[in-house]
């Protein structure tokens, strides 16, 4: 796009460098907020259909635009901050939430070459972000000057520090099989796994239960049922967002769903191919990547949804169990496995 802007427009390569990175951001960020208020609908029609319900089923055709509506109610109303407030960081933590759900997305793949920035530590960098979002969170809750949004925002951090040194071991795994730390050449080491012509490592019986391991952790990091203690009702009211409103609430609940959508394109590049079609057949590699990512989030999304109409809260004490005396041992053993098994099987080539 850099040297569109250079040969056909004419700037210099500074300005054609910095038109062309802007334009990529809008294009990646647009339709990520308009998908973000399109999965909140799909959320709702899911959990209705699970309990025999209709669902948004009145503003716009099949009730589509009903996140739009809620959008614009929310928007004009009015932003409440409490006297005993820090108005400064009550009003820049879910700035900081919002946001950091969204420059994760700079290094996912959506199609060989179609990412904002190839760089070669990708998941390091997708790991260094998304742990910042425990600062909207920490913020909220201290800012608020309230017991019970301090309360839950101290159990938020708890939980998703618990849960990323889990997903950490896990993505160790990733990274000695793949051999690379770019997701671009994550998602082509997953090409023909095993050579039985089916693309994703999350066939590989070895690497098949941190698969479901990432998904079960995605759940708990992103604050989804069955892991919602930071918003459990009979205990915290409605947890750090309790003393939000207008569109601060709004930005905290978009960043929540904007995760979500995060945790699915990275169990999908991850472990299923990306933008890889899931046979190595080439017919089906004339589908446009991008299309078989996507299909592939929707497919993780619904199964998001799935979950948390269908499985009960966790207590606060079971969810720290899971993390500390379950999933990380196991995800420790598994370096160690995984690690032994390229060894032996590696002998004598590089990684």
């Amino acid at each position: 796009m850099t040297d569109f802007f250079q040969t056909t427009v004419g700037l210099p390569f500074g300005w054609a460098w910095f038109v062309a990175t802007i334009v990529g951001i809008l294009v990646i960020a647009l339709p990520l907020m308009l998908a973000v208020a399109m999965i909140i609908y799909a959320d709702r029609k899911i959990w209705a259909a699970m309990a025999l319900r209709r669902g948004p089923n009145v503003v716009g055709p099949f009730g589509l635009l009903q996140s739009f509506a809620d959008g614009l109610k929310v928007f004009l109303q009015e932003t409440i901050v409490p006297a005993a407030a820090n108005k400064g960081l009550f009003l820049l933590a879910p700035i900081i939430t919002f946001t950091v759900a969204l420059i994760v997305w700079a290094v996912v793949p959506f199609s060989p070459g179609v990412l904002l920035s190839n760089i070669n530590v990708g998941l390091l960098y997708v790991l260094a972000a998304s742990s910042l979002g425990v600062y909207g969170i920490i913020l909220a809750g201290w800012a608020s000057n309230s017991k019970y949004p301090f309360y839950s925002a101290i159990r938020a951090a708890a939980q998703m520090v618990s849960y990323e040194v889990a997903l950490g071991f896990i993505l160790i795994c990733m990274v000695m099989w793949a051999g690379s730390f770019n997701l671009t050449t994550i998602v082509e080491a997953q090409r023909n796994t095993l050579g039985i012509h089916i693309n994703g490592f999350g066939i590989n019986p070895l690497l098949f239960p941190m698969s479901i391991m990432f998904l079960i952790s995605g759940m708990a990091e992103t604050g989804r049922a069955p892991f919602d203690l930071t918003e459990a009702e009979s205990e915290l009211v409605a947890g750090y967002q309790t003393e939000y409103s207008s569109m601060s609430f709004a930005l905290y609940w978009l960043g929540e769903y904007a995760n979500v959508i995060l945790m699915c394109a990275l169990n999908a590049t991850l472990f299923w191919g990306g933008y890889l079609p899931p046979i190595d057949w080439a017919p089906l590699y004339a589908v446009p990547g991008i299309l078989w990512l996507f299909a592939k989030i929707l497919f993780f999304f619904f199964v998001f949804s799935w979950v948390k109409a269908t499985v009960p809260r966790y207590r606060y004490d079971q969810l720290m169990r899971l993390g500390w005396k379950v999933f990380l041992p196991v995800s420790l053993f598994w370096v160690f496995l995984v690690s032994t098994v390229l060894m032996f099987y590696r002998v004598g080539s590089p990684l």
